[in-house]
């Protein structure tokens, strides 16, 4: 179950909410990994309910490239990026990192 503090819930399809979360660290992400992306579409996710919410997001990045991001969103709302991995693909299962 999604909602038990502390441990992550089961993969999800994405949704247009979690693009958004996606959309709002786009810049951050760029920063961190140098680079720009054209394609930057959530594809997957997973959950944790925390003093907030952790997100663990596959995004697609183009080609057969895929980033999975942690997004964290605190109770008053503000989204930002914990951390990252590169180098992953369609495939690869979202475990936490």
């Amino acid at each position: 179950m999604s909602n038990i503090p502390g441990g992550f819930g089961e993969t999800k399809d994405a949704d247009e909410e979690i693009q958004k979360l996606c959309d709002q660290v786009k810049a951050q992400v760029e920063e961190k990994t140098r680079g720009d992306y054209e394609v930057f579409t959530a594809v997957q996710y997973r959950e944790q309910v925390v003093a907030g919410m952790n997100y663990i997001i596959k995004v697609d990045v183009g080609g057969s490239s895929y980033l999975h991001i942690k997004v964290f969103k605190n109770l008053s709302g503000e989204i930002m990026l914990s951390s990252l991995e590169e180098d992953h693909s369609k495939d690869d299962p979202i475990e936490p990192f």
